[in-house]
């Protein structure tokens, strides 16, 4: 198989950069028996980037191990690349965290060989069996299956958004057979009647977020005490992973909120603005 050239606009060839997401803003199933869907939240921090390097073919992955070798080239001969080239795979969120690790880490390796963008949805799903929407270019803005690799529907931009989040807890990798979600129906008829009210959103992501915990848990999880604590709009959580996130409108987070995470014993703890208008 021929490997073509890379086509992802602004970088060089050879070289990738798929930025990841933290958690959802809504997850469930879409009606009691249908399909699991989300709306992810969109994060400019985290990103996996992939870059072709000389030697022997390979993936060296000098962050920690996201891919195995023999599934990433199977990927990539889904993809009609044959990578037979070194490929160097760095990754800054833990796997199992919910942000998006493996699926970001599988679009920057074919953006860097190269892929036709139009069949990368097709190859992480046949590769993950469950994929995140990292590889649209407004990923924020549908609502995705992600056990089926497709647009549901497609909504409003997000308003602008600050987050202040972490992980917390033990990290779990998505198990595509797991359905076992509550039904978030009316969550996303109301998500779209609340275009840009970002009050409104943070407190669908909240309820979206309580409905998951008091289905599968953990037990005593301390996001929602945090929230209030310090003063967010609301939260959202990685309904399988351990990232949390507090929502807030821009500039309104309060000194010290840092610390306090860390205190609690939140891991990589950051701050971040994402959305696509002012709310």
């Amino acid at each position: 198989m021929r490997q073509k050239s890379a086509v992802t606009s602004g970088e060089a060839p050879g070289f990738a950069r798929v930025t990841g997401h933290f958690g959802e803003l809504l997850q469930g199933r879409l009606g009691p028996n249908g399909p699991v869907a989300l709306v992810t939240l969109p994060c400019p921090v985290l990103s996996a980037t992939a870059q072709l390097v000389p030697g022997v073919p390979g993936l060296h992955q000098p962050d920690g191990r996201v891919l195995a070798w023999p599934q990433a080239r199977r990927f990539l001969r889904m993809l009609g690349v044959d990578g037979a080239a070194r490929a160097v795979l760095r990754v800054n969120m833990p796997p199992g965290g919910g942000a998006g690790a493996s699926t970001a880490g599988l679009v920057a390796l074919a953006r860097a060989f190269g892929a036709a963008e139009g069949q990368i949805a097709a190859a992480c799903l046949a590769a993950e069996g469950a994929s995140d929407p990292l590889m649209l270019p407004d990923p924020g803005g549908v609502l995705w299956a992600s056990r089926r690799g497709q647009v549901v529907q497609r909504f409003f931009a997000l308003p602008r958004l600050e987050v202040l989040g972490g992980f917390c807890g033990t990290p779990q990798r998505t198990d595509p057979s797991d359905s076992n979600f509550p039904d978030i129906g009316a969550l996303v008829q109301d998500w779209r009647a609340a275009s840009g009210d970002l009050p409104r959103l943070a407190a669908l992501a909240s309820q979206s977020a309580r409905m998951t915990l008091a289905l599968r848990g953990p037990v005593n999880d301390g996001t929602e005490a945090m929230a209030n604590r310090l003063g967010a709009l609301g939260f959202s959580i990685a309904h399988t992973g351990s990232a949390r996130a507090l929502l807030f409108a821009p500039g309104t987070v309060p000194p010290g909120a840092e610390s306090l995470l860390r205190e609690a014993g939140w891991r990589q703890v950051m701050r971040f603005r994402t959305g696509g208008r002012d709310a």
